[in-house]
């Protein structure tokens, strides 16, 4: 469980997931590191691309992180005060999961129990960490043969993320809301705009030419934000460019239940620079001084 004191912590001191009132770090400055999707803030991955799931009634559902080794979501969700909230959850995924014939186990990791489900290729791992008054859920799906380095890449994102709860009152297990920063929004936007179009309620006129599964990629440039504006240069590869480079899915391609194999994600995560303070890079730097 994240721990909650007086002290203030910096992203990647090894206290994360961070609850935003604890971070010494203003948000503003985590503009070029971490995609801020309201509730929560999440650190891109080197070499990775960000894709919006829409729901059946084309609004934006969830944000993933697409990278070589498979796909990763972070969620945030109100908990009451006195916590234990993942520990309820995975309980009763695993009863669901097998339940419904999947072959569902449980591991140990970092902060405790995390479940796994195998599936035909592949497989999802659950991870959850229990905060003040929130609960941090990632979920990691990619094949078989790269389900290790996910597994950390997985972790070594949660670690570094950051959740900002918000005073509004929330029952328990309710998803904290999604917002999306306005370089998102306006893919989204331009996205919802081309299926209306398709759907014949508005004129065609203006609506951008991409097929309906994918908002149009935004130049680079379009992404200077106010609060990327307030954090200084743009980073290349970082979060304020990838999420100008966010692909936009409608209900039919599940980010979710859909997994990639290692070479359909590699082809996805178009190589870019490494982003500053990346969890993907700070993964690296550790294995390196490993090798050492």
């Amino acid at each position: 469980m994240a721990t909650s004191n007086t002290s203030k912590h910096t992203i990647g001191d090894g206290a994360g997931p961070y609850d935003l009132g604890e971070l010494a770090t203003p948000a503003a400055d985590l503009a070029n590191s971490h995609l801020d999707l309201g509730s929560v803030l999440v650190p891109v991955v080197e070499g990775g691309q960000v894709t919006v799931e829409m729901s059946a009634a084309n609004e934006p559902e969830a944000v993933y992180l697409v990278t070589p080794v498979g796909r990763i979501g972070v969620h945030a969700f109100a908990a009451p005060r006195s916590g234990g909230l993942w520990r309820e959850v995975a309980r009763e995924l695993m009863e669901s999961l097998s339940g419904e014939g999947a072959q569902a186990s449980a591991e140990d990791g970092h902060w405790g129990r995390e479940v796994v489900a195998a599936v035909p290729g592949g497989q999802h791992r659950f991870i959850g960490v229990d905060g003040p008054r929130w609960m941090v859920r990632c979920v990691a799906s990619g094949p078989d043969e790269a389900a290790p380095q996910l597994a950390q890449l997985a972790r070594a994102v949660l670690a570094e993320t950051v959740v900002r709860r918000g005073n509004e009152p929330f029952p328990p297990r309710d998803l904290l809301p999604l917002v999306l920063p306005q370089v998102l929004a306006e893919q989204v936007a331009a996205a919802q705009q081309n299926m209306a179009a398709e759907a014949g309620q508005v004129p065609a006129e203006g609506a951008p030419s991409s097929p309906l599964n994918a908002a149009p990629v935004a130049e680079p440039a379009a992404a200077q934000s106010s609060t990327a504006q307030s954090a200084g240069e743009t980073v290349p590869g970082g979060a304020v460019e990838q999420a100008a480079a966010a692909t936009v899915f409608t209900d039919e391609v599940s980010a979710e239940s859909d997994l990639v194999t290692a070479d359909e994600a590699e082809q996805d995560a178009q190589v870019r620079p490494p982003s500053e303070g990346s969890a993907m890079q700070r993964l690296r730097s550790s294995r390196k001084r490993r090798r050492r």
